[in-house]
């Protein structure tokens, strides 16, 4: 029998956990750096705290969790087999499971607000960097298992939230040296759309089926609309919006023409306008209205952003919105807030293809020492423990084998030095360092070693 990890999880060599790391490293910065606070919680939360919060299709990708123990009385089995053979599923799954794993970091965040709420400080700026899971069909930059990277403000209206989350979108891909273009519309103005059609208690239809342009192209979308109640006059008025082309300001223009005058249209025109103003004020540029999207999760009420990779064949890589009562729903309402999350994973994936991972991120263990016996292992560990408290990183050879087996070795795990300290090197208080990339060796005093490393 072949043990193989579940499709759509993965294990992580330790070259894969360094470029991984370097990721995370990078994101972590960059959101200290803007006053953001460290939170985690846990996989697992209550079907009560997850359930309804993703819309429809959402609910369909969580992952639950069989209860333990006797999760069925001899009397509900019974019970439980007629609603399986009724398809009542919902049902049946509340008899057998009241836990499933988070599928974002979002709505855990909400609740862990609500749970807190008198030992944070509002507004409460938080980043989270933990794993999350979806019963999703795995393929190329969509996985079961995957880590997201959020960065939340919660407790303030103000737009400038909206603003410095772009410019940490920003500072982070310039630091990984990826080239991107930042997608931005509102949820207002989506809901303007279905104003205009008459069709308010559909946004949520609206927005999913809009949400799959990118991935199903403008028939589809528009034949998922009319599955969901939508009639083909409602989908011609929608088409010369979605169609809408140009500069931001040329689609502004248009968008006024056909919204300003609804009020929580012009609304989300303003906050765009001002959004993109002040955002190019602090020097970027890359900011795209992008009235198609759409950000398919339920609980957006305002603007919206997503991240692709210039020239890439790969989905959003970063992506986030300004959600407006989403503590509502664990007894906390009127508290608004905003977040974006990094796709670590698809992040990966581009950072690798487009060769953009440095070389120096693989060589955390800067030098190997050679090992010759009890009397030079001893000199070696004195040494090393020096190395070490310079952040240094070192390892001793763990056995006395051949020499040529510890230099393939060093070889294989990229050790850009090696340390020789043999019966000369002991007597006189020197060792041999050998550049691996260059092949020279010098004799160096061994109280010269850390000025010679660094």
């Amino acid at each position: 029998m072949e043990y193989k990890a579940i499709k759509g999880t993965r294990d992580f060599t330790p070259l894969q956990m360094q470029k991984r790391n370097y990721i995370f490293d990078t994101i972590k910065k960059v959101y200290l750096s803007h006053g953001f606070l460290q939170i985690e919680t846990p996989a697992m939360e209550s079907l009560n705290t997850l359930m309804g919060k993703y819309g429809e299709e959402g609910d369909k990708l969580l992952f639950k969790i069989l209860d333990s123990g006797e999760f069925l009385k001899k009397e509900e089995v019974n019970e439980f087999s007629n609603l399986i053979n009724t398809s009542s599923i919902n049902k049946a799954t509340k008899m057998i499971s009241e836990k499933g794993l988070r599928y974002d970091l979002t709505v855990p965040f909400a609740r862990f607000v609500v749970n807190h709420r008198n030992e944070i400080t509002f507004p409460f700026k938080r980043f989270q960097i933990q794993p999350v899971w979806r019963a999703d069909r795995p393929q190329k930059g969509r996985y079961r298992e995957f880590y997201q990277c959020d960065a939340d403000i919660i407790g303030s209206d103000s737009l400038l939230n909206e603003i410095e989350l772009v410019q940490i979108i920003s500072e982070v891909f310039e630091l990984l040296g990826l080239e991107i273009s930042i997608k931005l519309n509102n949820r207002k103005i989506l809901a303007t759309f279905a104003q205009l059609l008459g069709k308010e208690e559909h946004l949520q239809d609206l927005t999913v089926a809009i949400d799959k342009l990118d991935k199903v192209g403008m028939d589809n979308v528009l034949k998922e609309l009319q599955d969901k109640g939508f009639s083909a006059e409602d989908c011609d008025k929608i088409l010369p919006i979605l169609n809408i082309k140009g500069s931001n300001e040329e689609k502004l223009l248009s968008l006024q023409n056909i919204i300003g005058q609804i009020d929580i249209g012009k609304k989300g025109i303003e906050e765009i306008k001002y959004i993109i103003d002040k955002t190019q004020k602090i020097g970027i540029n890359n900011l795209d209205l992008d009235i198609t999207l759409a950000r398919g999760l339920n609980y957006y009420t305002g603007a919206i952003i997503e991240v692709k990779a210039v020239g890439m064949a790969m989905g959003s890589i970063t992506g986030g919105g300004r959600y407006d009562n989403l503590t509502g729903i664990f007894g906390m309402p009127n508290v608004s807030g905003v977040g974006i999350s990094f796709g670590a994973d698809r992040i990966y994936d581009c950072l690798e293809e487009k060769n953009l991972f440095p070389s120096e991120i693989t060589n955390s263990t800067k030098v190997l020492f050679i090992n010759f016996g009890e009397k030079e292992n001893e000199a070696c560990m004195m040494v090393a423990n020096e190395l070490r408290k310079q952040e240094i990183f070192c390892e001793i050879y763990p056995e006395n084998a051949k020499l040529k087996k510890q230099m393939k070795y060093a070889n294989d795990r990229h050790f850009p030095f090696v340390i020789l300290i043999g019966e000369e090197e002991l007597t006189n208080s020197t060792c041999v360092i050998k550049n691996m990339t260059s092949g020279e060796q010098q004799v160096v005093n061994t109280n010269e070693i850390i000025s010679y490393l660094s």
